[in-house]
C-alpha cells in the first residue's frame, strides 16, 4: 500500500510514495488511487508533458482546481509556494525533485497540490510529467505568478532556463490583483 504523508511546509499538499513491485521482468507501480485522497474531488482529466532539459514551466495556480503530479521519466525540480491568504503556511516555498534522484534511482513519488498553491517545475533532464486534475481546462482558472519572484525564492536548479512567454510575463506575488488572490477558504482537499 502507498504511504501518504502531509507536506508540512504546504498545508493541504500530500506526498505519495507508492509500493514498487519488481522482478526479473521489470517493475509495476500504481501511480494514483482515488482512495488516497478521500476529501478531494474526483480527478477527471489526465495530461502528459514532455520537456527538454533546461526548461521551466510555472509558476501556475488555480483558484478551483487541484493537481496530482508524477514523473515517470527523467528529473523534475518541483517548486510549490502557498499563495493562500490566511493559510497556516501562507508564503512558504518548497523545492524538491521528482523522478530520477541524484543517485540514479527512481523514487516514484507523486505530489497532490491543492487549489491556491502555486506550482511549477524545472526539467533538470529530458523528462516526462503526467498529471491528473479535478477540473476540466478553464482559461479563467489558469493563473500565474512570476517564476523568479524574490519573495518566493525558488531554487529551480537551472542557470538560464527556457520559459514560455506567459511564464515570463506573470506578475510578482505582491502584484496579484485582489480578485485573483487565493484565500484559505478555498477547497484544499
Amino acid at each position: 500500500m502507498a504511504e501518504i504523508t502531509a507536506v508540512p511546509e504546504i498545508a493541504g499538499a500530500f506526498f505519495v510514495d507508492p509500493d514498487v513491485h519488481s522482478d526479473e521482468r521489470g517493475m509495476f507501480v500504481e501511480t494514483y488511487r482515488r482512495q488516497w485522497f478521500p476529501a478531494g474531488r474526483e480527478m477527471i482529466q489526465a495530461n502528459r508533458g514532455d520537456r527538454k532539459e533546461g526548461c521551466i514551466v510555472g509558476l501556475h495556480y488555480h483558484l478551483h482546481q487541484s493537481d496530482y503530479w508524477y514523473v515517470p521519466f527523467g528529473t523534475a525540480r518541483v517548486v510549490l509556494h502557498d499563495l493562500r491568504q490566511g493559510s497556516e503556511t501562507d508564503g512558504k516555498t518548497l523545492c524538491f525533485d521528482l523522478g530520477v534522484q541524484p543517485d540514479g534511482e527512481m523514487n516514484h513519488r507523486g505530489v497532490y497540490i491543492p487549489p491556491g498553491v502555486a506550482h511549477g517545475f524545472a526539467s533538470l533532464t529530458d523528462m516526462t510529467i503526467t498529471y491528473l486534475v479535478d477540473g476540466y481546462y478553464n482559461p479563467a482558472d489558469e493563473l500565474g505568478v512570476h517564476w523568479n519572484d524574490p519573495e518566493i525564492g525558488a531554487d529551480w536548479g537551472l542557470e538560464a532556463p527556457v520559459l514560455s512567454g506567459r511564464d515570463q510575463e506573470n506578475p510578482n506575488r505582491a502584484d496579484i490583483e485582489p480578485m485573483w488572490q487565493p484565500h484559505v477558504s478555498l477547497r484544499t482537499g
